[in-house]
C-alpha cells in the first residue's frame, strides 16, 4: 500500500448523499458520513498514518487494474495474482433520493475469476478527522466500531476470517471461482440499531439494484454525440456529487488536496457553490436531465428567499448542502496533508467573500430552467428575484474578490461585471417574456452602463484583449465565457483578438491556466497547474468562434489527461499529474458543455 497514491489513481462510488474514493490498489482512503460535508471516517489520503483506511489487497506481481462497469457507478479493482485473477467490486446502494439517511453502506464483493487468490483486509477507521478515539466490539455476527457521535459496522458474507488488531480489524479470505465473499461497511448514527445480517442473496440483490439504477439513469440522457462514453461518465460523476435530498451539488467530495504538492492552496470543496451549481443547470438540461436541473433551481430559489448570509449580501458564494450559510474555516494541525501539503483546512473562509458574478450565474440558471419549462416563474419566486436585481442595480459597481477567490484584496474584476450584465439581461428577458412586474428602466440602465464600462475599462488597447481587472493588463480565462452569455459575438474582432492573446499567454498545448499569478499577485503562496475547467471553456470558445479543427484537437487532447476511470481533478500539473480536489464537478460540467457545443458546431458545418 503506497503512502500517497496519485490523486487521479482513484475511482469514486457513492449513494447520492456521500461518496468514497477507492485507490487502484483497493484501498478506501476517503469517506465522510453521513453527508459529503460530515467529518471523515477514512482519510488516509490526507494523512496516511492518522487518517484511517479500509483496504482489500492481494499479492500480485503486476499492478492492479481498476475500471467502472459501463454506464454505472460500480467500480471493479482487479488483482492479477500469480495463481489466479481476483476482483473487488465496490458500490454504494442508493437507499433514498428524497430524505437524508443516517446510515450508509459500502459493499465490497470479493470474487475470483480463475485460480485461487488470497485477499488481505484491513479496516482502520479514524472518526472526526482522526480526532476521536473508538472502541472495537468483535462478535461472530459483525465488528462494530463505536466513537463519540459516530459508528461503523463491518459484516461479512462468505469465508472471511476476522481478528482484532487493537481497536482495528484485520481479515483474510482465500477464494476460488466457485466461492463468494462480501464485506459490507455500514456507517451511521450510533443510536441506530445494528444492521440486520445479510445473506449472499441480499448482496446480489443490492448489486443488481445499484447496477440497474445507474443503467436506467444513463438511459434518460438524450446525448447521442461523438463522445458518448466520456459525456456519460461526466454526467454520472455530476450525479454522484449531488446531494439528492436537496438537489445541491458539491464542488468535490474531498478537502485539502493540493493545487501544488507542498503548497498552501488546499481548500475544502465539500460545499455547494452558487456558481458551480448554477452552471450545471445548462449542462444537465442539455443532456435532458430535467429533474436534476429543476431540483437545483428550487434549492437556489430557497437561498434567494431565505437571505441570512454570512456576508450580509442577498446571496453568498457557497453554502452547506442543506443551505446552511455558516462554514467556519479551521486548520487540522494534526494531519500532515497529502504528501506533506499542509495546512489541511476544514470549512471555507471564502464563504464571506464578495463575488458579484454569482448573481449572473444564478439568474442565468433560473432563466434556463424557466425557458425549459416554458411557463412563467411563480409569483413569489419572481418577487424575490426581482428584489435581488433591484439591489444589484445599486451594488454592481464595486470591487470584489472575483471568481477565483483570491485573497489579495478586492479589485474591479471584468468577469464580475460581465456576469452582472448577464443577470440584468436575463432578468429583463424574463420580465418581458412573462409580463412580470419589474423596474425595467433601472435594470436596462444598469445593463447598458456595465457593457459600456467593460468595453472602455475592461478592454486593453495595448494588449488588444479584455483583461482580468481594470487596473492591470493580465489576462483571465474566466472571460472565455463572454460569448457564451451573449455579451459579445463569438466572431467579434475584439473577441477574436482576446482569444488570440489568451492562446499566446494562457494556453500550453491545449491546457489553459486561469491567470498568471506572477503578473497579478493573488495573495497566496505557491503556484498552480493548468485549470481543467478553463481548458474545456477554451474548447467551447474555439468552437463558437468557428475554429473547429483547433477546438476538436484541444478537446481530444484534454480527454487524454482524464484518470483511468474518466475522472478529472481541478488542475493538471507540469508533468501531467492531476492536482487539487478530486473529482471536481466544475470540470465535468464544462466537459459536457464543451462536447455539446462542439457537436453542434461540427454538425452545422457539414
Amino acid at each position: 500500500m503506497r503512502r500517497y497514491p496519485p490523486i487521479a489513481d482513484h475511482g469514486m462510488v457513492g449513494d447520492l448523499q456521500t461518496a468514497a474514493l477507492v485507490s487502484s490498489e483497493g484501498t478506501v482512503d476517503w469517506l465522510c458520513a453521513p453527508r459529503f460535508d460530515s467529518p471523515s471516517v477514512f482519510a488516509s489520503l490526507l494523512d496516511h498514518d492518522r487518517g484511517g483506511h479500509f483496504s482489500v489487497r492481494a499479492d500480485t506481481p503486476r499492478p492492479p487494474v481498476q475500471l467502472y462497469l459501463q454506464d454505472t457507478a460500480v467500480l471493479v479493482t482487479r488483482f492479477l495474482a500469480e495463481d489466479g485473477v481476483g476482483e473487488v467490486v465496490d458500490f454504494m446502494p442508493v437507499e433514498s433520493t428524497k430524505r437524508p439517511e443516517g446510515r450508509h453502506r459500502l459493499v465490497r464483493v470479493l470474487r475470483v475469476t480463475r485460480g485461487r487468490v488470497r485477499f488481505a483486509l484491513e479496516c482502520r477507521p479514524r472518526f472526526d478527522y482522526g480526532r476521536a478515539g473508538h472502541r472495537l466490539d468483535l462478535t461472530e455476527e459483525a465488528a462494530r466500531f463505536d466513537a463519540p457521535g459516530a459508528q461503523a459496522t463491518v459484516q461479512s458474507v462468505g469465508p472471511v476470517t476476522w481478528r482484532g488488531d487493537g481497536d482495528d480489524l484485520r481479515g483474510e479470505a482465500t477464494l476460488g471461482p466457485d466461492d463468494f465473499a462480501a464485506v459490507v461497511l455500514t456507517v451511521g448514527d450510533p443510536d441506530d440499531a445494528a444492521p440486520p445480517p445479510l445473506s449472499r442473496a441480499d448482496v446480489v440483490t443490492l448489486y443488481e439494484q445499484t447496477r440497474d439504477f445507474w443503467h436506467a439513469w444513463v438511459r434518460r440522457s438524450r446525448y447521442r454525440g461523438r463522445w458518448q462514453d466520456m459525456v456519460n461518465r461526466a454526467a454520472i460523476t455530476l450525479k454522484l456529487l449531488t446531494y439528492a435530498p436537496t438537489g445541491a451539488p458539491v464542488a468535490a467530495p474531498t478537502m485539502g488536496l493540493p493545487e501544488q504538492i507542498g503548497g498552501g492552496r488546499n481548500w475544502d470543496y465539500r460545499y455547494t457553490w452558487v456558481r458551480d451549481g448554477s452552471m450545471s443547470v445548462g449542462a444537465l438540461l442539455g443532456l435532458g436531465y430535467l429533474e436534476e436541473a429543476h431540483a437545483f433551481r428550487d434549492w437556489l430559489g430557497e437561498r434567494i428567499r431565505a437571505g441570512g448570509t454570512v456576508s450580509g449580501e442577498p446571496l453568498q458564494i457557497m453554502y452547506r448542502i442543506d443551505g446552511d450559510p455558516d462554514l467556519p474555516e479551521e486548520v487540522l494541525d494534526h494531519w500532515e496533508g497529502y504528501r506533506g501539503s499542509a495546512p489541511v483546512r476544514v470549512g471555507n473562509g471564502a464563504a464571506g467573500q464578495l463575488q458579484l458574478d454569482i448573481y449572473g450565474e444564478a439568474v442565468l440558471a433560473l432563466s434556463q430552467a424557466v425557458e425549459d419549462a416554458a411557463s412563467a416563474p411563480p409569483y413569489d419566486g419572481w418577487q424575490s428575484l426581482a428584489g435581488v436585481l433591484d439591489w444589484l442595480v445599486k451594488a454592481w459597481d464595486r470591487p470584489d474578490e472575483g471568481i477565483w477567490e483570491t485573497r489579495g484584496g478586492q479589485k474591479d474584476f471584468t468577469y464580475s461585471r460581465l456576469m452582472c450584465w448577464a443577470a440584468f439581461d436575463r432578468g429583463i428577458r424574463m420580465a418581458r417574456d412573462f409580463a412580470r412586474p419589474a423596474d425595467l428602466t433601472g435594470w436596462i440602465t444598469a445593463r447598458d452602463d456595465i457593457l459600456r464600462q467593460v468595453m472602455e475599462r475592461g478592454w486593453s488597447t495595448d494588449r488588444r484583449a479584455f483583461v482580468q481587472h481594470y487596473d492591470a493588463t493580465t489576462l483571465d480565462a474566466s472571460l472565455l465565457l463572454m460569448p457564451s452569455v451573449g455579451f459579445i459575438a463569438p466572431n467579434d474582432p475584439r473577441w477574436l483578438s482576446t482569444l488570440d492573446a489568451m492562446e499566446e499567454e494562457l494556453v500550453s498545448d491545449s491546457l489553459v491556466y486561469r491567470y498568471d499569478p506572477a503578473a497579478s499577485p493573488d495573495g497566496l503562496r505557491g503556484s498552480e497547474g493548468t485549470f481543467s475547467l478553463c481548458s474545456f471553456l477554451y474548447v467551447n470558445a474555439l468552437a463558437r468562434a468557428g475554429r473547429l479543427g483547433q477546438a476538436r484537437y484541444a478537446f481530444d487532447k484534454m480527454l487524454t489527461y482524464a484518470s483511468h476511470g474518466g475522472l478529472f481533478a481541478e488542475e493538471v500539473g507540469p508533468t501531467g499529474e492531476q492536482l487539487g480536489n478530486f473529482p471536481q464537478a466544475f470540470t465535468h460540467l464544462a466537459l459536457i458543455t464543451a462536447a455539446l457545443s462542439l457537436d453542434e458546431q461540427m454538425d452545422a458545418a457539414r
